[in-house]
C-alpha cells in the first residue's frame, strides 16, 4: 500500500521543482514606443523549507509525516532536479533576449528612418519586424513547452526515488500511514517528523 497520496506528493513537488515562466513578446505598438518583450525573471519564492532539529521519534507511534517540499529543497537529488530546470530555463531566457535585442534594433531603424528611407526599403523593414515578432512568439511558446516538459519529468523521477523510501522507513517503524506535512495539522508531535531521515536516505541512493 501507498503510504504518500502520489497526487499530493505530484503538487507539492510542483512547487518545490518550479520553473520560472516566460512573459510574451509585446510588437511595438507605434514610433515611439520599444519592444516590451524580454523574457520574465523568476517569480519572488520564499525561502526553501529546513528540516526541524531531531527529535526521538515516539516508540508507539503508528502515524508519521514528511515534509515534502523540504526533501526536494535540501536532498541531493532535488537540488540536482532544480539546476537543470534552472539551466535550461536560463538558456531559454538567453534565446528570447537575445531576439529581442534584434527586435529592439530594427524598430529603432525604423522609427529614426521617417522621411529618409525609401518606401521599399520600409515596406521590406515592417516585414522583418513582423518575421521576428512571430519568431519571438514561438519560441516563447516552445520555451514554455520544453521547460514544462522537463519539470513534468523531474517531478516523475524525483517522485519515484522518494515514494519508496518512505515506503521503506514505513515498514520498518511499523507505521500505518505516512501523511505530508501540507496536509495540514492543528498539532503534531515533531518527533513524527521523518524528513531528515528521508532525506538521508535518499541522498544515499544516488
Amino acid at each position: 500500500m501507498r503510504v504518500l497520496q502520489l497526487s499530493l506528493a505530484a503538487a507539492v513537488l510542483s512547487v518545490a521543482l518550479a520553473a520560472p515562466s516566460f512573459a510574451q513578446a509585446t510588437p511595438p505598438a507605434s514610433s515611439t514606443g520599444s519592444a516590451q518583450a524580454a523574457p520574465a525573471g523568476q517569480p519572488a519564492q520564499p525561502p526553501a523549507p529546513k528540516p526541524q532539529p531531531a527529535v526521538p521519534f515516539p516508540s508507539d507511534a503508528k502515524y508519521a509525516f514528511v515534509d515534502v517540499q523540504a526533501v526536494a529543497a535540501n536532498s541531493a537529488a532535488g537540488k540536482a532536479a532544480s539546476a537543470r530546470l534552472q539551466q535550461l530555463t536560463e538558456s531559454k531566457q538567453k534565446e528570447i533576449g537575445d531576439k529581442n535585442k534584434q527586435l529592439q534594433a530594427l524598430t529603432s531603424k525604423r522609427d529614426t528612418s521617417v522621411g529618409v528611407m525609401n518606401d521599399a526599403a520600409r515596406a521590406q523593414l515592417d516585414k522583418d519586424i513582423d518575421k521576428l515578432q512571430r519568431d519571438i512568439q514561438f519560441a516563447n511558446s516552445n520555451a514554455q513547452a520544453e521547460v514544462g516538459d522537463l519539470q513534468n519529468e523531474l517531478q516523475g523521477d524525483f517522485q519515484k526515488r522518494l515514494v519508496p523510501v518512505i515506503e521503506e522507513i514505513a515498514k520498518e517503524k511499523s507505521l500505518y500511514m505516512v501523511f505530508t506535512a501540507e496536509s495540514g495539522f492543528a498539532y503534531v508531535n515533531p518527533g513524527l517528523d521523518l524528513t531528515a531521515e528521508v532525506i538521508k536516505r535518499l541522498d544515499a541512493k544516488k
